[in-house]
C-alpha cells in the first residue's frame, strides 16, 4: 500500500528533533561536513507540514559520502543516491512511516544549497505566504492522500514561483547587509577625519557612521532587477 500523505499543524519539537539527528549525521560525515541545515516546511515556525524532518548537510567532497552508506543504514536510513537531483545524495528514514529526509550537497553546489535556504528564510519572514502554502498543501493532501506524484505535481508551479521570489528576496537582503557594512566603514573613516578637524572625534564618528548607514541602507535597498514587484 502506498504511503499516506499527511499534513499536520506545526509541532515545536521539530526543531529539537532536527538538532538531535544533525549530531548523529555530523558524527558520520566527520571533517568532510562543513554545515548542517534544517530545511523544508518543518523548519518554518508555525507552518503546517508533513511531519518529516528535512536535513541538508553540506560537505567538502560529495564523492566521499557513499563510503558512509552502511553507517546511515545503521541509523535506519535507505540510501537512494541522487534520487532525481544531480549532485545530491538522498537518504530516507522511517519506511511507510517516514520521519526524516537527508539531502547532502557539496559546498561548491551553491545553486541547490541557496535555493533551499532562501525558501526557508523567506517563509519564516513572510507568515502570510507560509499560511498560503500550508493551505495549498493541506488541500492537496486531502485530494491525493495516497498519490505522491499528484501531490507533488499539484504544488510544482507554486513552488517554482515561491523559489523565484525567495531567491530575489535573499539577494536583496544580502545587498542590504553589504550596503550597511560598507556604509558604516566609510562613515567611520569620514567621521574620524571630521572629528579630528573639529577636535571631537566621538561626535565626528557618530555623525559619520549615521550618515554612512543612511547611504548604505539606500544602496542596499535599491532593486537591481526587473522583478522588484514580485513580492
Amino acid at each position: 500500500m502506498a504511503r499516506k500523505i499527511e499534513v499536520v499543524d506545526y509541532r515545536p519539537e521539530w526543531a529539537a528533533i532536527f538538532k538531535e539527528e544533525a549530531k548523529k549525521i555530523k558524527k558520520i560525515l566527520g571533517k568532510n561536513c562543513v554545515g548542517i541545515y534544517h530545511i523544508g516546511s518543518t523548519s518554518v515556525k508555525g507552518m503546517a507540514a508533513k511531519p518529516i524532518i528535512d536535513i541538508m548537510p553540506v560537505v567538502k567532497d560529495l564523492s566521499l559520502v557513499d563510503a558512509h552508506n552502511k553507517e546511515f543504514e545503521a541509523l535506519g536510513y535507505e540510501c537512494r543516491g541522487e534520487f532525481g537531483i544531480p549532485g545530491r545524495r538522498f537518504y530516507a528514514k522511517g519506511g511507510d512511516n517516514r520521519t526524516h529526509h537527508i539531502h547532502i550537497f557539496e559546498q561548491s553546489n551553491q545553486t541547490d544549497i541557496q535555493r533551499h535556504i532562501a525558501v526557508r528564510d523567506y517563509l519564516n519572514s513572510h507568515p502570510d505566504t507560509a499560511a498560503e502554502y500550508a493551505a495549498l498543501k493541506k488541500k492537496l493532501a486531502a485530494e491525493f492522500p495516497f498519490d505522491n506524484d499528484g501531490y507533488r505535481d499539484g504544488k510544482e508551479e507554486y513552488m517554482k514561483s515561491l523559489e523565484k521570489k525567495a531567491l530575489h528576496w535573499q539577494a536583496k537582503q544580502n545587498r542590504l547587509s553589504m550596503g550597511i557594512a560598507l556604509g558604516m566603514c566609510f562613515g567611520a573613516a569620514f567621521g574620524a577625519s571630521f572629528g579630528t578637524m573639529y577636535g571631537n572625534t566621538g561626535i565626528g564618528m557618530c555623525f559619520g557612521i549615521s550618515i554612512g548607514m543612511m547611504f548604505g541602507i539606500a544602496f542596499g535597498s535599491a532593486d537591481k532587477t526587473d522583478n522588484s514587484r514580485q513580492e
